[in-house]
């Protein structure tokens, strides 16, 4: 029964406008976003013309009150180093973070304010995200908070040479702390 529920909603979901999906908009939405989403980006790619590197960083409340900050750690330099490595990397593995960022972009503009239920979600997604990947890639101690730093360049233009130095960054993007679920060990 919950298969045929699924396939209806997906298909409400990538059928054109009708009556019935104008009506159920929101419960549909629900249902496939952010794990059910289509699009058709396999057969008409829109290939980024900046590289985004997104970097973490989490804090502590110790019990005297005073917060401790960590480093930052490279969660695009940790995602691209576990595909290289990999002989059949998932499709997961190459781009649940940037999605979980482009999705985050869409549903919060520059502000970073949450204007409805999906944006918090992202929010929360993309916090989520975060977190697990450093606590996956961090020998112990605990933490409360996180807090994301987005840096964006162009792309270099082809044939041009490497030089010693990176682009300009385009954008250098502090998000807010988001409190999590205590992550650690």
């Amino acid at each position: 029964m919950t298969a045929l529920v699924h396939v209806v909603v997906v298909f409400l979901a990538v059928a054109p406008s009708n009556p019935l999906s104008t009506r159920y908009r929101q419960h549909i939405d629900a249902w496939v976003y952010p794990l059910f989403e289509q699009n058709w980006r396999l057969f008409a790619p829109n290939p980024d013309s900046v590289n985004r590197q997104i970097l973490a960083r989490t804090a502590h409340t110790d019990s005297d009150g005073s917060m401790r900050v960590s480093r930052w750690f490279d969660l695009t330099a940790a995602d691209r180093a576990a595909v290289e490595h990999h002989l059949f990397p998932s499709h997961t593995a190459q781009n649940l973070l940037r999605r979980a960022w482009s999705s985050y972009v869409e549903t919060h503009g520059t502000d970073d304010a949450a204007r409805s239920e999906r944006a918090e979600m992202m929010q929360k997604y993309l916090s989520n995200i975060a977190a697990d990947r450093v606590t996956d890639h961090r020998k112990g101690g605990t933490f409360d908070f996180i807090q994301l730093r987005v840096v964006t360049r162009p792309v270099a233009a082809p044939g041009a040479t490497a030089g010693n130095r990176p682009p300009t960054p385009v954008e250098n993007r502090l998000l807010p702390w988001w409190k999590v679920a205590p992550h650690g060990k």
